[in-house]
């Protein structure tokens, strides 16, 4: 039996740690590879990180985390692997990714969903954040490693121009819990899932549903913006706040998904390009046809035009919306051809293997 310590900055409830780490220990145990997850925060503590106040209180809990990584050194010569998703700690710079590498004399692989080495200000936290987020802590972390596993082929191959290995495994779910239901919406609802951070890709659209709104009746949910006071002239909005119970729910309750990945604002093209294309697996797993920006991977996921639409400005995002909504048969056929992709190309079996694989390569 394989022994993998992997660490993450965040616990379950962040997408990252659950999908890249925890949906894959039952299959990667059956492979012969155990896996113990070392998540840094609480479930508490992710909850209140990006809440206004409890400076006090949040900085005892990050005090009690590191002391619990500290413990954790001990412990660490007890792997033969350890597996990092991103970062051991969320800020400051790669101490517990090299303790725990040199006192368990193992071999490390860094997880990338995300191009977590492009700098950026922090949205809640200002250029203070940011300057604890220790950006060169991602490169280094690269360097060190024997292997990347890569979000998508740009995260690869700006690891593999570091001259680290990089294999390519896309954040999925398991489409046995991911799976289509009967809706029975009265009028479509046209969905958005995200967070507080990723909110900022939706605003840009409001303009458009409130055109669309004058023709037809439909019904918006938002899920996970951070807010649940979202107030559109026009728009019927339903605003949720995301739950972990409640999650495939809420995508299973949508007719049409929203994918927006644009701003008018500035990006670095190289963050947009590290987008992992995630919420277009999930729409797709769950049978929801859904409009996306053609950005970075996102241009490449299921096949456009059968399994979704793309569009990069309003009037395409206007009229593929339009279409939609107007053609309930048109969804249900490209909810099922969704299906039918992310059964084909985005299997957690398959997907673990490749995994595994990565695993048995380095230690061998």
């Amino acid at each position: 039996m394989i022994r993998v310590l992997a660490v993450s900055s965040y616990p379950v409830e962040a997408a990252a740690t659950r999908f890249r780490i925890q949906q894959f220990e039952r299959p990667l145990a059956e492979r012969g590879i155990e896996v113990d997850l070392w998540p840094f925060l609480t479930g508490e503590q992710f909850r209140s990180l990006y809440r206004q106040g409890g400076s006090a209180g949040k900085i005892l809990g990050m005090a009690a985390s590191a002391a619990k990584r500290v413990a954790g050194i001990a412990s660490a010569s007890k792997y033969d692997l350890l597996f990092v998703q991103r970062e051991a700690v969320p800020f400051g710079p790669a101490i517990f990714e090299r303790l725990y590498q040199s006192v368990g004399r193992m071999p490390m692989v860094l997880d990338l969903d995300d191009a977590t080495y492009v700098r950026y200000v922090s949205p809640t936290y200002g250029r203070l954040g940011s300057a604890l987020k220790f950006f060169g802590k991602t490169d280094k972390l690269i360097d060190r490693s024997a292997i990347v596993i890569a979000g998508n082929r740009y995260i690869a191959e700006y690891a593999e121009g570091r001259g680290t290995k990089a294999a390519v495994i896309p954040t999925i779910v398991d489409t046995s819990i991911f799976c289509p239901a009967e809706r029975a919406n009265e009028i479509p609802v046209i969905g958005w899932i995200g967070t507080h951070s990723t909110f900022q890709f939706l605003k840009p659209l409001f303009p458009v549903l409130q055109r669309l709104a004058e023709k037809y009746p439909f019904r918006l949910k938002v899920v996970g913006a951070g807010t649940e006071k979202i107030k559109v002239d026009g728009l019927e909005i339903e605003a949720l706040e995301w739950s972990i119970e409640r999650e495939v729910e809420d995508f299973r309750s949508i007719d049409i998904g929203l994918y927006p990945l644009e701003t008018k604002g500035s990006l670095d093209p190289a963050w947009l390009a590290g987008k992992s294309g995630f919420k277009a697996i999930q729409y797709m797993s769950v049978g929801i046809p859904f409009v996306m920006s053609p950005v970075g991977v996102c241009s490449e996921m299921g096949v456009a035009g059968k399994t979704h639409v793309l569009a990069s400005a309003p009037d395409m995002w206007s009229e593929a919306l339009e279409m939609l909504i107007a053609s309930p048969q048109l969804r249900h056929q490209m909810g099922n051809a969704g299906r039918n992709h992310a059964l084909q190309h985005y299997s957690l079996e398959t997907q673990a293997d490749k995994l595994a694989e990565n695993f048995r390569t380095v230690l061998a």
